[in-house]
């Protein structure tokens, strides 16, 4: 009887996992494998608004968005400041939010929807409340600001 409930219980358990994995459709799942031929470690998130998908290449690990018909809306990867280029550094420290903390880096490739090509995203706080989103090109230009939360 013992072993009936742990077959039971472990097919209860697998019957779910892969009813999650069931609720990503098959366009999401398509396009990622065709757009990142070389990834690792994938996972598969839907986040309400769009699908997550986490996933490795070589040693850096990258998230990528997209709708449920398979449209990919960009991919971030998380880097420090330091790895910046010079041109990025120089563009934050010559705006007006050179003297903020900077509490996050994300390298962004986006979708020609989007403008295309790669943007820096720098978070940024001064104090508990002020947190803003600084939006830098390769040349080091902000491009936009935005505040968050």
């Amino acid at each position: 009887m013992f072993r009936h409930l742990l077959l039971a219980a472990g097919l209860l358990v697998a019957g779910s996992a892969s009813a999650q994995l069931g609720k990503i459709p098959v366009a999401v799942t398509a396009a990622f494998t065709k757009q990142y031929t070389n990834a690792a470690q994938v996972s598969y998130e839907d986040n309400l608004k769009d699908y997550r998908v986490s996933f490795r290449v070589d040693t850096s690990d990258y998230v990528a968005h997209y709708s449920s018909k398979g449209e990919w809306r960009g991919t971030e990867k998380t880097i420090p400041f330091a790895d910046l280029s010079n041109d990025v550094k120089d563009g934050f420290l010559k705006s007006k939010f050179s003297d903020w903390q900077v509490v996050s880096v994300l390298h962004l490739f986006l979708p020609d929807s989007q403008g295309g090509g790669e943007q820096f995203r720098v978070k940024v706080k001064q104090g508990e409340f002020k947190k803003r989103y600084l939006f830098f090109n390769r040349a080091g230009k902000l491009v936009r600001d935005k505040m968050t939360l």
